[in-house]
């Protein structure tokens, strides 16, 4: 029975002596009202509840099998939830389908996810607790929580489970979700900012005053400072140090009891084993009068081992705010012109915006959706979206980026997409997808942390007792020495921070990392693969000659090729369909897409085929045609039309190669990295491109495999590193091959999504400053480790000779961590 259903009598009645004793609520932590008699039993013990809120979330807890979370969590609930029917109630307005529009994005027929952010989160297990709550309930089929941004996804199936049922689900643990906001995501990090802010200055104050106190005793000379005056120094510095010790240092004491208790060891433990020890000594000698006391050294300690959390932190957020601008560029209004092209406006929220509407932004007004001009001509910042800080000229008939800004004259568009289908929402989610992906590199470096401080445990230990024989006075702080001295939170940053900050920057200059491991495999390319259409050139083809080859005329071949080639997103497609533009097309059915191949469709009856001449012929059963040498003579890209009666037409296409692809190739070859380029396009075309450009090694005329074969060939050799640069549907196989990929902003979302990297402006000269800053990353993260494993080697031996005090292993743990931080921030001077 629920304790708090019992009677009067039998509830005033506490569980046990040890529920009798709590007087702070074991789920929120807050103190407990004298009348209070609720109770959940938690880990075989009736554990006291501060309230009926309280009690209803652990006792949630415990239904859904989740006890660990009390054993994970090293901070208590930010606030006590009330779970009220009431607010249980208001949540079905979350279901609402116009509520949903701008935070909901549908990802199969009946598949929904959702962006939120988590209110409450305190720490890691907080995340664990949510993610499995939420993960078990029926319809749910994925659930991502980002601790360092809050932000949850949430993917569900709306046939099984409402989205109400999901935030009643979180609200039922303690928690609560709300749609999410970049400002109050911003909120949260000001809260946490602000937080360690008072705990280095806490530290930094304390620090400052007991050196006050302990210089004296430092420089005196023997006699000329009495025991009465020295005792009253040393009660001062212990009354300072109680703050830093209690206050400041209090979340490295929390973070290493959870770690004991889960068997297993952290960065925490042994600073919390130097700090704990060397306080407690320092209260043991200032209450009996002991020789030493080092209140200096652990003030010092903190202040220094918080100062780089502290910026590593903020490094840390600003990288993450990448994310969190982007959210903010878009307007909450837009002008709509419902009667276009009558002149009169109205403004509407964004969130109502609709695929067909038009809308006129103003110069110094920002796109509101993804569009395309139909009226007027200007220019339009983009430098936030794609690291691209010169206006780009629109006009009519040209793509605008929702989230760009109009910088001259007025245009008008039309809305293709909004929400979630806009381009940066698919920007938004490779970032945070890069953010949740932890590299390698740095899972490494936190294996050899654990070895490290195993290590380091055993050698503190070797030490102490060592010194217990030869100086027993001393023996303590040369242990409290070792551990101080040689604690490895240096090497746990080294990493983490360099690829933060290099994540950020490369953000900025309009390459997009969206893998963990993307920043450390670019910087130790030594094969660059690139595709051709849409890479090398900027895949615009332009028709350039129509051969006729049966009774059809020139225009009645263009409109029947056009016609098959409607729903293909190929560049040979697109120019076809724009040199048709104003011919009536003919009906086509039973469209088929063979990828790198070319398509069939089914024109009054019979099957007709455009593509390469060779898919053409296999699949019409025709003999290639006399004219087809001839034709590939004259260069460009030739497609050919067929059907089973007979060749229909030859059709060529030009493209013009991209004003800095030869100056980027040259780069690469003056760094020693290898160029091929691989293209579904005829050899003729390649290999005058090849030459143009200065590319080693090209190959024409390949297929999808044909082109995945070739990269895997190339990564036989055990020291090849291969980066492949594509940007169709055709390249996504071999994106997906490559140890690295890179994929051009405006390819297609299928080969977006496979990349590591996406290059967001287009333009390879930011790739190859892209490289370059990564190769500076992976010389910073080498520099880091280097210097952390030197420090370590050199101070341990030292310290173990007891050469080295405490106060001195304060300094020198927390200056190597600052180091290691602050050089990770000279990534931010790249432009």
């Amino acid at each position: 029975m629920n304790p708090a259903e019992l009677p009067p009598a039998e509830a005033a009645a506490p569980f046990s002596e040890d529920t009798a004793a709590e007087t702070d609520c074991y789920h929120c932590g807050l103190p407990i009202p004298p009348d209070s008699r609720h109770y959940v039993r938690i880990d075989g013990r009736d554990r006291r509840m501060c309230c009926v809120g309280c009690e209803a979330v652990a006792q949630s807890i415990v239904d859904s099998g989740l006890v660990d979370y009390y054993r994970h969590r090293d901070a208590m609930p930010e606030t006590r939830r009330e779970a009220l029917p009431a607010e249980l109630q208001e949540l079905g307005l979350f279901d609402h389908p116009d509520f949903q529009k701008s935070f909901v994005r549908p990802v199969g027929e009946h598949e929904r996810e959702a962006s939120l952010i988590l209110e409450g989160i305190t720490c890691a297990a907080c995340v664990w607790l949510n993610e499995q709550h939420v993960a078990r309930q029926p319809g749910v089929s994925a659930i991502q929580i980002n601790y360092a941004t809050r932000r949850a996804r949430v993917r569900w199936d709306e046939r099984r489970v409402k989205l109400s049922d999901i935030l009643a689900a979180v609200q039922a643990i303690g928690y609560r979700a709300y749609p999410y906001d970049a400002e109050r995501s911003e909120q949260i990090a000001h809260k946490e900012r602000r937080s360690m802010l008072w705990r280095v200055f806490v530290a930094g104050f304390g620090m400052m005053q007991v050196m006050m106190y302990a210089f004296p005793v430092y420089v005196a000379r023997e006699g000329e400072m009495t025991w009465d005056i020295e005792l009253l120094l040393r009660w001062a510095s212990l009354l300072l140090t109680l703050p830093v010790v209690l206050y400041s240092a209090a979340p490295f004491f929390q973070r290493a009891w959870r770690d004991v208790k889960l068997r297993r060891l952290g960065m925490d433990v042994p600073v919390a084993l130097g700090v704990g020890s060397a306080f407690l000594a320092s209260l043991w000698a200032t209450l009996t009068g002991g020789p030493e006391v080092y209140f200096d050294s652990v003030t010092m300690f903190v202040f220094f081992l918080l100062g780089g959390r502290y910026l590593e932190m903020l490094a840390r957020q600003k990288a993450v705010r990448g994310v969190e601008e982007l959210g903010k560029v878009l307007p909450a209004f837009a002008e709509r012109l419902a009667a276009w092209p009558a002149p009169e406006a109205e403004r509407v929220p964004v969130s109502q915006l609709l695929p067909g509407d038009v809308l006129r932004v103003r110069p110094g007004e920002t796109v509101a959706a993804d569009g395309v001009v139909i009226s007027g001509s200007g220019e339009v910042n983009e430098a936030l979206l794609t690291g691209e800080s010169r206006p780009v000229p629109k006009g009519v008939g040209v793509a605008l980026t929702g989230g760009s800004i109009n910088v001259s004259s007025p245009l008008v568009y039309r809305v293709e997409q909004v929400g979630d289908a806009t381009r940066l929402a698919a920007i938004r989610r490779l970032m945070e997808r890069a953010a949740t992906d932890k590299p390698r590199v740095a899972t490494l470096a936190d294996r050899v942390a654990v070895v490290f401080i195993i290590a380091l445990l055993a050698l503190a230990g070797v030490t102490g007792v060592a010194w217990y024989f030869i100086d027993p006075q001393r023996a303590l702080w040369v242990f409290v020495s070792v551990l101080v001295v040689a604690c490895p939170c240096a090497l746990s940053l080294a990493t983490p921070t360099a690829l933060t900050v290099a994540t950020d920057v490369l953000a900025r200059m309009g390459v997009l990392v969206t893998r963990g491991h993307a920043i450390e495999t670019l910087a130790r390319i030594n094969h660059m693969v690139l595709d051709k259409t849409g890479t090398l050139t900027y895949g615009r083809m332009k028709l350039e000659e129509v051969s006729p080859l049966g009774d059809l005329s020139a225009d009645e071949v263009l409109a029947l090729a056009a016609a098959i080639e409607q729903g293909s997103e190929h560049p040979v497609a697109a120019g076809l369909r724009e040199a048709a533009g104003g011919l009536p097309l003919p009906m086509v059915l039973g469209v088929r897409a063979q990828t790198g191949q070319g398509m069939e469709g089914e024109v009054d009856g019979r099957s007709v085929w455009i593509g390469r001449p060779a898919f053409v012929a296999a699949n019409a059963a025709l003999a290639l045609p006399e004219s087809l040498a001839r034709f590939e003579q004259g260069g460009g890209t030739v497609v050919a039309l067929g059907a089973r009666e007979g060749w229909l037409a030859l059709f060529r296409l030009g493209d013009v190669p991209r004003a800095e692809a030869g100056a980027f190739i040259a780069g690469l070859k003056a760094d020693g990295i290898r160029t091929t380029m691989l293209s579904g396009d005829t050899p003729v075309v390649v290999d005058a491109v090849a030459v143009a450009l200065g590319v080693g090694e090209a190959h024409g005329g390949l297929t999808p495999q044909d082109k995945q074969g070739r990269i895997v060939a190339l990564q036989q050799d055990p020291a090849a590193v291969v980066a492949m640069v594509g940007d169709g549907v055709n390249d996504a196989p071999v994106l997906a091959q490559a140890h690295v990929s890179i994929a051009m902003g405006g390819g297609t979302d299928l080969a977006r999504n496979q990349a590591d990297i996406v290059l967001l402006n287009e333009n390879l000269g930011s790739l190859g400053r892209g490289i370059e800053a990564a190769r500076m990353t992976l010389r910073i993260i080498r520099q880091n480790l280097w210097w952390s494993f030197a420090y370590n080697i050199t101070s341990v031996p030292l310290a173990m000779a007891g050469l080295v005090t405490p106060w001195m292993a304060g300094i020198g743990m927390a200056a190597s961590s600052l180091l290691v931080v602050l050089n990770a921030m000279r990534l931010q001077r790249v432009r």
